[in-house]
């Protein structure tokens, strides 16, 4: 299994590449509703399509990031006796409050788990949980899929 050791920078806008301001803009124009969709919203600001996929999960306001006490995190999982219970330990032992758990149906021995999770309380960073969860036999693979209040 590959290390994960994911990093995160806090970088000015004005060196940013224009890909990943026109995401940030995107974003934007999505979660004020005004725009019906991505494919609306990247033509508005000029950004294709497959640019605004590669970054919209990794660009994020830093004034967003700041104030947000809720993340939601993807889990692609082998399907094994107390996999879900261990998971669920490794959250709340980093202080997460667990707000909701959705998990698919087995098939072929892989699950796929969404888990809302409040980290008003947590007790190290964001980064050293995706470390641990990433570390964990089952977990094939963790992604934020995003975060916000």
């Amino acid at each position: 299994m590959a290390d994960y050791n994911e990093q995160f920078y806090l970088v000015r806008s004005d060196i940013l590449p224009d890909a990943m301001r026109k995401t940030i803009e995107a974003k934007e124009l999505l979660e004020r509703s005004k725009a019906e969709s991505i494919f609306e919203a990247v033509q508005h600001v000029g950004l294709s399509r497959s640019a605004f996929y590669k970054y919209r999960d990794a660009v994020f306001p830093f004034q967003a990031m700041v104030k947000e006490q809720m993340i939601t995190l993807f889990f692609h999982l082998e399907d094994r006796t107390g996999t879900l219970s261990n998971l669920l330990l490794t959250v709340a032992d980093s202080g997460c409050n667990i707000l909701t758990i959705h998990q698919t149906i087995p098939l072929q021995g892989k699950a796929n788990v969404t888990l809302s999770l409040n980290t008003t309380g947590m007790t190290y960073t964001i980064e050293k949980l995706l470390q641990k969860l990433h570390k964990l036999d089952f977990v094939d693979r963790v992604e934020i899929l995003s975060s916000g209040a």
